[in-house]
């Protein structure tokens, strides 16, 4: 066939550029030492920050909501799969954000790709003349919720507080809306947020924050990005993942009740979505007290201990390690083959370090991405420098 050889074509071509995906299964639950083909490797590429994906009270708390919901939900969430156990998790994360937005009340997704598409089309839905000002790093699903919302988008370059001012000076569309990552998932470093929102107060704009990669891991209490800077808004419009930090899956959106109530009236994604299993609810019930307290206060600051011996331990020439305070710390390499030379080579040692080249990052700026957890311990952090350094030197 025809079609099918277009393909193969298509995907030769991604061969050739070094760019090819690959999967490989993982045997045993997440955590830092995982089974891939019956092998035991040291996992650096995983998203779960605080370690708490295999936590016991949180497996506990999935086979109780198994037992008391079932497996499914059955239905979307306007039809019969909004259960109690939504209820109290939506509840629960309401008084996690409830210091920082006014009158606030919080929505969950299935995932946090949708909870982006479903916020940023639900903002602009009825007004074609709305604008989008997009930061030039975000997350692929706020640029795909950007395409979807089929309204004028701007982008403006990284950190470029100057250009952003620029833009929403010479907008004069009615609904604004500024979207941006929190910590950006590929370099690690936080975005500006307190002088974002003074410039949202100040043209009258909403500022959607994804806080993916910071919920959990930032803020005293682990409530993330806006507890960090201690923000406070009725502008803003917040994403918190739960798949990542709180060890689970899932996501939610915060905002003023207003806000909720036009998303669940008008999210597509939200509306033709069967709702997650109510277990999962459950489970995360548990995870959001363990975030909360003693426990969580710990481990964010061992995982704080393992990013200060990561940047004390590197010595490096030849690759650059990006400035980052939280749990991502990618190494910039620029080659893609180079890249993919050094991911192979650490995985032959038994490290499992993610390989990131374009389009996930800028053509020129491939990067191993080294992702730091509350489960590893320091000899597992040594084992990782120690290869580092002398795979960089040869």
């Amino acid at each position: 066939m025809e079609l099918l050889a277009k393909l193969q074509q298509q995907l030769h071509a991604l061969e050739d550029r070094q760019l090819i995906r690959k999967r490989r299964t993982v045997e045993s639950p997440c955590g830092p030492r995982v089974t891939v083909d019956g092998r035991e490797l040291l996992a650096f590429c995983s998203n779960d920050y605080l370690g708490l994906a295999n936590h016991d009270a949180i497996r506990h708390a999935l086979q109780e909501g198994a037992a008391l919901y079932g497996a499914g939900s059955g239905a979307s969430h306007l039809i019969s799969g909004h259960g109690r156990a939504h209820a109290q998790l939506e509840g629960r994360l309401t008084q996690f954000v409830a210091a920082h937005l006014e009158a606030p009340r919080a929505i969950s997704f299935s995932t946090g790709y949708m909870a982006n598409l479903a916020v940023i089309t639900g903002l602009t839905a009825g007004d074609r003349e709305a604008e989008i000002f997009s930061e030039e790093l975000n997350h692929a699903s706020l640029i795909d919720g950007a395409r979807l919302a089929r309204v004028k988008t701007h982008v403006y370059p990284h950190a470029d507080l100057a250009a952003l001012e620029t833009l929403l000076q010479a907008s004069s569309a009615a609904t604004r809306v500024v979207v941006t990552d929190s910590v950006f998932s590929m370099d690690g470093n936080l975005a500006p947020l307190p002088a974002l929102l003074a410039l949202c107060e100040q043209y009258g704009a909403w500022l959607v924050v994804d806080d993916a990669h910071g919920f959990g891991t930032l803020g005293e209490r682990g409530h993330g990005a806006l507890e960090h800077f201690d923000l406070r808004s009725p502008y803003l419009v917040y994403m918190g993942t739960l798949g990542k930090a709180a060890g689970v899956a899932g996501a939610f959106v915060a905002a003023h009740e207003t806000v909720i109530d036009t998303l669940i009236q008008k999210a597509r994604p939200y509306i033709f979505t069967t709702a997650a299993p109510p277990a999962m609810a459950h489970a995360l019930l548990a995870s959001l007290d363990l975030i909360e307290g003693a426990e969580g206060a710990r481990r964010r600051a061992h995982l704080q201990a393992l990013v200060a011996q990561l940047d004390d331990g590197l010595r490096l020439a030849r690759w650059r390690r990006l400035p980052s305070k939280t749990a991502i710390q990618p190494i910039l390499i620029g080659d893609n083959g180079d890249t993919m030379r050094a991911g192979a080579a650490l995985y032959e040692q038994g490290l499992w370090v993610g390989a990131i080249r374009p389009p996930t990052v800028a053509p020129g700026t491939a990067r191993l991405r080294v992702t730091l957890s509350a489960g590893h311990d320091r000899a597992d952090v040594a084992q990782l420098i120690t290869a580092l350094n002398a795979l960089e030197r040869t």
